[in-house]
């Protein structure tokens, strides 16, 4: 059964949270993305916290900018950092010891999971990355691959002074195609239920600035018509090195993630299993939950 709560932290910053399992148990952390939120996780939250699939503390948080989490307006209250120190505040409440048996992420939770992995490896056992480019690759895609540039157009418009009144509009006429557009899985688009559309209601209404300020704040998309590609900046190796054991989890229908973002993967992820998933789309947690699941407990078990 799903528990809701909210989590005042030490920064101020208060995070909504879904959670299952036994408080004190090994902890199991599930970030979202863009846009989505928590309920997004609720199959593996409850997956994970029977006792023959490991018996652990399940939470998910929505982050900041999300459902009923606190959402600043500035834009700068965006930054990476920012968000990864919600995530490890919130990982302090529910661990004695400040660590997470695994962190599982998608989407923009990858990004910062990515970054928690980086700056804090100590406090993460594993790391489960479905369809979220690593900072490194990304960079790279984003600065030579035109066709990744292209895919990646969208982020400018999220960024858009205006993007959350436009996109809230006519009902959420412009969400929608997010999930719509991409090839569909193999049950075609027989996941976006009239009563999931109403969860997706639900949170969108909350409020769509704080999503729209990730896009804002990051210098990581392709540069507009006239720009340089020196706006995306490139950073030192380290910044990006992850020596957590990570799993990546990709399916390659993803139409705004290209499978280019894997290539060269491994240099900067030493303990990396990468698992490709054909005829599935970004939207892979929705589409096929059960293929998920097993994928996750097979490398928790090694």
């Amino acid at each position: 059964m799903i528990e809701t709560f909210s989590r005042p932290l030490p920064n101020g910053t208060t995070l909504s949270v879904r959670a299952t399992g036994t408080p004190g148990r090994p902890l199991m952390v599930f970030l979202h993305g863009f846009p989505e939120a928590a309920f997004i996780w609720d199959d593996l939250l409850e997956h994970f916290a029977q006792p023959e699939h490991g018996g652990y503390r399940c939470i998910a948080p929505n982050l900041r900018g999300f459902e009923k989490s606190s959402s600043p307006k500035e834009v700068e209250a965006y930054k990476a950092p920012l968000l990864i120190q919600d995530i490890q505040q919130l990982v302090a409440t529910e661990s004695a010891d400040g660590t997470m048996a695994a962190l599982v992420a998608h989407d923009w939770g990858g990004a910062f999971a990515w970054g928690y992995a980086n700056a804090f490896p100590e406090q993460i056992g594993k790391l489960v990355i479905i369809n979220s480019p690593h900072p490194g690759t990304f960079t790279r895609e984003l600065r030579e691959n035109p066709e990744q540039q292209k895919a990646s157009a969208y982020m400018n418009f999220l960024a858009h002074p205006k993007a959350e009144e436009m996109l809230a509009a006519d009902d959420f006429k412009r969400m929608w195609p997010f999930f719509e557009l991409m090839k569909a899985g193999p049950d075609g688009f027989g996941w976006l239920t009239e009563d999931v559309k109403n969860q997706y209601r639900e949170v969108w209404s909350a409020g769509l600035t704080g999503a729209c300020n990730l896009y804002r704040v990051t210098p990581m998309k392709p540069p507009l018509p006239g720009g340089s590609i020196d706006s995306i900046p490139v950073m030192p190796k380290e910044r990006f090195t992850v020596n957590v054991p990570t799993f990546v989890f990709w399916a390659l229908d993803d139409a705004a993630l290209l499978p280019g973002l894997l290539t060269g993967l491994e240099d900067y992820v030493p303990k990396l299993e990468v698992k490709k998933v054909p005829n599935a789309t970004h939207w892979i947690v929705h589409e096929q939950p059960k293929l998920v699941a097993s994928e996750i407990e097979r490398f928790l078990a090694q």
